[in-house]
């Protein structure tokens, strides 16, 4: 099965800002597009509003003026649905409520041919659910572009219960043609990104409630130590805190619950108080001109210690010791077996955080997981009420040594990047295992839907197999919720690992 041929004309339903996106790239890939709105003259108003748009594609130098004047003359406003009855495809951008999906993919049904591919646009909606109103469902199927369409690569290419398989190849042979990158998903609630996301902002929500830190600080910690292109608040203030909050629940009720989706109460204190971010001026950060931007919490300069004893290698944190000897901090090397630590001249250890407390050990602090310990510009330091003062002046003098700011957080079990990192990779892993995508589909639509520095499976395989499991059983052993239980299919994975290597512990 083959993508759509491009005489072929292709309908969009719904000319808001991701109707016309859709229809953009359809038309800059050489088809003729019909628009229609159930709302008078809203779809004459979409086509100029894309005109525009590929006006300042020409300018821009991205699009050649005779392409754009052909495209504009494919792009016809439509009256009424029966205008659609030729197109080969029809995609649907309306209003996210079931009745009304269905109601027009059945008005659809009585216009357009037997061969005609119906898509949805749907984000959190049941794919299989909207196909149930229709006598032939098997032709209906996920569609799911990013905002802004015309720019973001990745189209979730979602398959209902009933879809047939001819129907979703030649979705995905469509959107591949339309030059994105699309990636296979079964009907599952949040589909692949916005199911496997939703650590990303649960667990700075989460640090946050229980007094870790602040917004301000977090958001550092993710972008300077754990290497994403933005912080969870920053992120939600753009998305807008309604609509990931909305995001957020309508994931947690299709999976019944899940206590590992739970909303935040502190967001939707957010959006109950009309502060949903950057489009009303103010949501975790105030966005008026004359507002102060809060600064992340950063340590006053501290002595770095006269040396180290490294006690194992550290794990995913190993090439700190190189950068240690790299500032003339001598390291000394213990073969002992005491684990994977280093001890500093006060006695006290630093360690990498492992979903264990510092309080529960006589003097530890513990140190974030890192996307790159050489390249990150900023390491959060964990540390608790009973933790020698020098213990913690020599931690956050050592990585000032090495060239980074350090923020000093709450005793947080998983502190901030390694608990989210790990919820992320257990998510993935069962998201596999349950039949949603495979491993690189998901790897291709975190790193391209969400810009993730990695994908779930690359970051399992830097980190190592067992490095995620173990984070998250010891932080549901301080957590017993279920928010925390690694997932059957993380056990499974590390316990392979281990059975290979001839352990059973």
């Amino acid at each position: 099965m083959t993508a759509l041929d491009l005489s072929s004309p292709v309908a969009v339903v719904g000319t808001g800002t991701m109707g016309q996106g859709i229809a953009q790239v359809a038309l800059v890939a050489g088809h003729s597009v019909r628009l229609y709105d159930a709302a008078p003259g809203r779809a004459q108003e979409a086509a100029g509003a894309i005109g525009a748009r590929l006006d300042r594609l020409v300018e821009k130098d991205r699009l050649g003026a005779a392409d754009r004047d052909a495209a504009r003359a494919r792009l016809l406003p439509a009256q009424n649905l029966a205008d659609l009855a030729d197109c080969a495809l029809v995609v649907e951008a309306v209003l996210e409520r079931l009745d009304v999906k269905q109601e027009l993919f059945r008005a659809l049904e009585d216009v357009v041919g037997e061969d005609c591919l119906l898509a949805t646009n749907t984000s959190s909606l049941s794919v299989t659910a909207i196909g149930g109103a229709l006598r032939n469902p098997g032709r209906l199927v996920g569609l799911h572009f990013f905002n802004p369409a015309p720019l973001l690569p990745l189209v979730e290419v979602v398959s209902g219960f009933a879809t047939d398989v001819s129907s979703a190849t030649r979705a995905y042979e469509m959107a591949r043609a339309w030059g994105k990158t699309p990636v296979a998903c079964a009907d599952t609630p949040g589909f692949i990104v916005n199911r496997i996301a939703r650590p990303f902002y649960a667990e700075a929500l989460a640090v946050h409630e229980a007094q870790g830190a602040e917004p301000a600080t977090i958001d550092a910690v993710l972008r300077e130590c754990g290497g994403f292109k933005m912080g969870a608040f920053e992120l939600t203030d753009l998305i807008g805190q309604d609509v990931n909050e909305s995001v957020t629940h309508s994931v947690w009720q299709a999976l019944f619950q899940d206590v590992r989706f739970t909303p935040s109460l502190a967001q939707r204190r957010l959006v109950e108080s009309g502060r949903l971010g950057r489009k009303t001026g103010r949501g975790w950060y105030d966005y008026a001109d004359d507002a102060d931007r809060p600064e992340p919490h950063t340590a006053e300069p501290a002595q770095p210690p006269a040396y180290v004893v490294a006690e194992g290698d550290l794990g995913p944190a190993a090439e700190l010791l190189n950068l240690v000897r790299e500032a003339g901090i001598p390291v000394r090397e213990d073969d002992e077996d005491h684990g994977t630590r280093l001890v500093l001249p006060s006695g006290g250890q630093l360690a990498l955080a492992d979903g264990q407390t510092s309080v529960e050990f006589r003097d530890v602090v513990y140190f974030d997981l890192a996307l790159d310990y050489r390249r990150a510009t900023r390491i959060a330091l964990s540390a608790s009420q009973d933790t020698a003062q020098q213990t913690l002046a020599e931690a956050v003098g050592l990585f000032q040594a090495l060239g980074k700011q350090v923020s000093v957080i709450g005793d947080v079990p998983g502190m901030i990047v390694a608990r989210t990192v790990a919820r992320i990779v257990d998510l993935a892993h069962d998201a596999v295992a349950k039949g949603v995508a495979t491993e690189e589909d998901i790897d291709t639509a975190m790193r391209l839907g969400v810009n993730y520095p990695l994908g779930p499976f690359e970051w399992s395989r830097r980190l190592g197999r067992n490095w995620a499991y173990a984070l998250l059983d010891d932080l549901h052993m301080r957590d017993p919720s279920g928010r925390y239980a690694p997932s059957l299919a993380l056990y499974r994975h590390a316990y392979a690992t281990d059975k290979r290597e001839g352990s059973t512990s």
